[in-house]
């Protein structure tokens, strides 16, 4: 009912907080009927397998170069480093040019959006100004594309949305253009929540390492995935207003009225999931693949919807990290306080996971028991009931 068309629009749905971090003024999120349709139509045409495949392939590089920096770090915030990896990801996937220079500016930039999203007083001020720098920046790489001075890679999204032109026939402003290519990275970025939350379930269920590390079809690892964002916390919900007055189930939708529907909730409803309160990644063996079940990122039809466009992104991002995290490097999980407070949006740990002695995993025995000889030193604790564990 959520996403029936006719009774709901997303136009002034969002509230202005999440439009002046998050989402950005006048982004597809907002829109309604044929403007969103063909806006939608833009990012649905990135989401082809080939382009899924370079993204995976492109992130995996990434995770390996990333892994052999950590070696040198000896200890480090998972999260914070995530971040930076798929920014790097993300503006090589988009055609958008990242010198080396700028990289911690900009995963800065693009993680102020979605940290601040939910945030009052200074997070949320600090997102504000982090959304107009980007706005900036990617409007002026926009005019630089579409006057000659950039040559943008055929198929990628700079291109597409550099070149996209609405219902009207018309192209969208430098800085609407900057909002939509924005809704691209910062996306991708945050889903360095769900890689985190994919460290963290590792580390909580040491059963589900066993049985990835014993599997060696794809299934298990898309199963495992799939329940990791089911399971643990993301954004909590989507946002519509109601078009017309109607009643539903005894309740009466007044025209305009602002009505929540509850993602995570609906994840964990007992209606819909067998003991939702437990992770257990063969659940998505026998799962129906209802679109309004498992809502993760949204319900309904990716092209006429509003379901997250990058969700199939999302998922082939996420695959490559626990193929990294279980079969790519090894590592240890100091003491650490690793509550996840739900009150906080966008949720984390609150030692966002630190871990610490990276290896990789392909190195040969002799250099991986040199390595293991010095990875017995005393880990920091921090605050919180666990203690250090090797993985």
């Amino acid at each position: 009912m959520f996403y029936d068309s006719e009774r709901f629009q997303r136009r002034g749905a969002a509230p202005l907080r999440l439009r002046k971090t998050l989402f950005g003024m006048g982004g597809v999120q907002g829109l309604d009927g044929e403007a969103h349709r063909s806006r939608k139509a833009m990012f649905m045409s990135l989401m082809s397998p080939d382009g899924i495949r370079r993204l995976s392939e492109q992130a995996e590089k990434h995770w390996r170069a990333s892994i052999r920096e950590w070696e040198r770090k000896g200890r480090l915030v998972l999260l914070d480093e995530v971040q930076q990896l798929l920014c790097r990801v993300v503006c090589e996937w988009t055609g958008v040019p990242l010198p080396e220079a700028e990289v911690i500016q900009r995963t800065r930039e693009l993680t102020a959006l979605i940290d601040g999203s939910g945030g009052v007083g200074p997070r949320h001020w600090r997102a504000r100004l982090m959304r107009m720098r980007s706005e900036a920046w990617l409007g002026r790489l926009v005019s630089r594309v579409r006057a000659g001075r950039h040559a943008a890679p055929e198929g990628s999204a700079l291109r597409t949305v550099a070149e996209y032109r609405g219902p009207d026939g018309k192209r969208l402003g430098p800085r609407l253009a900057a909002v939509e290519l924005l809704n691209v990275l910062r996306p991708t970025v945050a889903v360095a929540r769900f890689v985190v939350f994919e460290a963290l379930a590792l580390h909580e269920h040491p059963e589900s390492r066993a049985w990835l590390l014993e599997e060696e079809d794809d299934d298990a690892y898309e199963h495992f995935v799939q329940e990791v964002r089911r399971y643990y916390p993301f954004f909590p919900f989507a946002a519509a207003r109601v078009r017309r007055d109607f009643t539903w189930k005894g309740y009466h939708f007044p025209r305009g009225r602002r009505v929540l529907l509850d993602l995570y909730g609906t994840n964990h409803d007992v209606r819909l999931w067998e003991r939702p309160h437990e992770f257990r990644p063969e659940r998505f063996r026998t799962w129906d693949g209802s679109p309004f079940s498992f809502i993760p990122q949204g319900g309904g039809d990716h092209h006429t919807g509003h379901r997250c466009a990058g969700e199939w992104s999302t998922i082939a991002l996420m695959k490559v990290a626990a193929r990294m995290l279980t079969r790519g490097m090894r590592y240890d999980v100091p003491s650490q306080d690793l509550r996840v407070d739900l009150s906080r949006i966008p949720a984390e740990p609150a030692s966002r996971f630190v871990i610490a002695n990276v290896r990789d995993a392909r190195e040969p025995p002799h250099e991986r028991a040199a390595a293991a000889s010095t990875a017995g030193r005393k880990a920091v604790a921090l605050p919180g009931p666990e203690s250090p564990r090797g993985v």
